[in-house]
């Protein structure tokens, strides 16, 4: 998956013709359930996830190819371990707070990822069947959003990718990222 992310990541960066010395920043949330000590119970039923962004030189981040941007997400990951993930909810119960980009994040140096095709979406059935798809309704749409949901075939990954036209139409003319995502 974080190859994946990465893959959009540059060629998103690509597409705003990013200053290579801009700092480009990925929000992640981490699904923290499995790594809390002890671990929250499979039937455990809501969130726990930790907000976390990774931040990179635009000029790194496209030099460096794909491994060097999903190598910066997995060390970014890596660091949630379960006294980190205490430390995070103890200071929270202290303080509580929304989730704010820090400044310097906003604008359009910042992509954000939601969902995860980890969680079985397709396996809902509220009665008329199994899903064909799964939408996000406008409210949940943001600007440099990407929502991921696992598909409808075993193994497949649905992307709902919300950026502006310019950008998703420079996307389609973009060889590198058109040459992975048309094979």
């Amino acid at each position: 998956m974080q190859a994946l992310l990465t893959l959009l990541w540059r060629a998103v960066t690509r597409c705003k013709l990013v200053d290579p010395q801009e700092k480009v920043h990925y929000v992640l949330f981490v699904g923290v359930w499995s790594r809390m000590v002890p671990p929250l119970t499979e039937g455990y039923f809501g969130n726990s996830v930790i907000a976390t962004i990774v931040t990179m030189r635009a000029g790194e981040l496209l030099e460096g190819g794909l491994a060097k941007g999903a190598l910066e997400m997995n060390k970014v990951i890596s660091l949630h371990s379960g006294e980190k993930i205490k430390n995070h909810y103890e200071s929270w119960m202290r303080r509580p707070r929304l989730l704010m980009l820090p400044s310097g994040v906003a604008g359009s140096s910042y992509l954000i990822t939601s969902s995860s095709p980890r969680f079985n979406i397709m396996g809902n059935d509220f009665g008329w069947g199994k899903p064909e798809a799964v939408r996000i309704g406008g409210g949940n749409e943001r600007n440099s959003m990407i929502t991921l949901f696992g598909g409808a075939e075993e193994g497949s990954i649905d992307i709902v990718v919300d950026l502006p036209y310019w950008i998703l139409e420079a996307l389609g003319n973009d060889a590198e990222f058109m040459d992975v995502v048309s094979n």
